[in-house]
């Protein structure tokens, strides 16, 4: 099977919404650009200047039908669409503190009511990943065909709201890479470590509803709960759909 790069995807809001790529320009020591730029800091939050865990945050762990939010950017007017199936769509600026209120009455209907209701739209100067350095998710499509196949369920890529998809891999082999370097495309990457994933995997990303215990599936079938792993960006590059990868 050929080595190749199958998807490239960006959450532009942690939590709010994912948006397919067909190429994108990694620059060294980055997240993925506009990879979680904007980030929905709940009521509860206790913000520090610069990255700030995923616990600030309103997400899809907590609150489901946040899974179910597509987005599209627009890095020239820096405006962003959100649609949900039940919220219909919403566009708007996130650094303008004009549309907040909008964008608070959107996104009010999607959060628990036991949970801390979203405040204020933050960025960091970074990507605010759920890594404290800056990363780029790398999964594998054959890691998610085993998995489903064990599972006897077609989990949809997008729970796992990765960046990059390779193909070409045997099942669960990017766990045997950390410490070592990645060429796709024009870039290059170093893997840094594996990825503990949450209840968010749980969802439907179509219904925003909780179908299928992912975690349950990995621990019985692989004795963790890990997928996926992060990447740091050693060297910048164009990557597009279809480009080759290789590890060094």
């Amino acid at each position: 099977m050929t080595a190749v790069l199958a998807r490239i995807c960006r959450h532009p809001i942690k939590g709010h919404g994912r948006e397919d790529l067909a190429s994108v320009r990694l620059l060294a020591g980055a997240c993925l650009p506009f990879d979680r730029h904007w980030a929905v800091a709940h009521e509860a939050a206790k913000l520090v200047k610069g990255w700030n865990s995923c616990a600030n945050f309103t997400r899809g762990a907590k609150a489901p039908e946040l899974m179910a939010v597509t987005c599209q950017l627009d890095e020239a007017t820096s405006t962003l669409t959100l649609e949900h199936p039940t919220q219909g769509k919403i566009t708007f600026w996130p650094d303008n503190t004009a549309d907040l209120p909008r964008f608070l009455a959107w996104a009010a209907p999607l959060i628990p009511s036991d949970r801390a209701q979203p405040a204020r739209i933050v960025s960091a100067g970074r990507g605010m990943t759920d890594s404290e350095f800056p990363s780029v998710s790398i999964l594998s499509v054959a890691s998610l065909r085993d998995l489903s196949a064990r599972m006897g369920h077609d989990l949809s890529a997008d729970r796992w709201r990765g960046n990059l998809w390779i193909d070409g891999a045997a099942p669960f082999a990017e766990f045997d890479w950390v410490g070592r370097e990645i060429a796709i495309g024009g870039a290059v990457l170093r893997i840094e470590e594996r990825i503990t994933r949450c209840r968010a995997t749980m969802v439907d990303p179509t219904t925003g509803k909780i179908d299928t215990d992912t975690l349950a599936g990995l621990q019985t079938q692989y004795g963790h709960q890990d997928f996926g792993v992060y990447a740091t960006v050693i060297s910048g590059g164009l990557l597009a759909l279809g480009d080759e990868w290789s590890l060094r």
